[in-house]
Parts: C-alpha cells; sequence; structure tokens
C-alpha cells in the first residue's frame, strides 16, 4: 500500500507542475490590463457625442474673401475669393496641364505663369505652395 500511496503521489506532484509554468505566464494580467484598456475608450465615446451637438464652424480666416495680385489672378481669376477656393482653382490648373511630378506626386513642375507665382522656383512641394501663394493674396 506504501507503493501505492507513493505512485498516487509521484502523477499528483507532476500535474501541478504542469500547470505551474501555465500559471507563471502572465497570460493572467494580460486580460486585465486589456479589460482596463476598453474603459478608457468608452471616455473617448462620450468625445464624439459632444462634438456632434456642437458642430464644428469654419475658421473665418479662411473664409475671408482675399484679392490676388496681378500674377495670381492669371491662373486663377481676379475676382476675391477666399483662401480655400484660390487652393482648389491652383490644383485644377495644376491638373489640367499636367505640372504635377509623375514620379514624385508631390512636386509641382511650375510653367510660367506658375513660376511668376512661385518666385521664379521650377519645381515645388504641395507645401511649400501655399506658403507661395499666400504672398500674392491681400
Amino acid at each position: 500500500m506504501a507503493t501505492a500511496k507513493k505512485a498516487a503521489k509521484k502523477p499528483a506532484a507532476k500535474k501541478p507542475a504542469a500547470k505551474k509554468p501555465a500559471a507563471k505566464k502572465p497570460a493572467a494580467k494580460k486580460p486585465a490590463a486589456k479589460k482596463a484598456a476598453p474603459a478608457k475608450k468608452k471616455p473617448a465615446a462620450k468625445k464624439p457625442a459632444k462634438k456632434a451637438a456642437a458642430k464644428r464652424k469654419p475658421n473665418a480666416a479662411f473664409m475671408k474673401a482675399m484679392t490676388p495680385s496681378a500674377v495670381l489672378a492669371a491662373v486663377v481669376g481676379a475676382t476675391p475669393m477666399p483662401r480655400t477656393e484660390v487652393t482648389k482653382k491652383i490644383w485644377d490648373y495644376i491638373k489640367k496641364n499636367k505640372l504635377q511630378d509623375a514620379i514624385n506626386k508631390r512636386l509641382i513642375n511650375a510653367d510660367e505663369k506658375l513660376k511668376a507665382v512661385f518666385g521664379g522656383k521650377g519645381k515645388v512641394s504641395m507645401f511649400e505652395m501655399t506658403k507661395l501663394v499666400s504672398n500674392h493674396l491681400k
């Protein structure tokens, strides 16, 4: 009987040993951390609801009608218009005349009209373009 008890104890000792490495893994802690993350998302869900209640108003500075200089008027027209419209018309002109660089789409290859607007530069990045165009708006 003593040998039967020893044999019974050894398999019982092996089973907890197999469970211990599984218990040592921090897998039990990870789901707890994941549960904390959805708790953070709940306040984020409330924020869009507030934004929906208070609609975003356009910035008045962008909507103010500005008069383009004579150089810029050759590209977009001489009538006063907001900055957003000026940018749209410049992009229409660029696409119509296929002035966007084929390899790097962020670059604009200026023709004679746009060189005058860009200060004589032949290639301008689209981000630099808005800076150079703003110099021609009053």
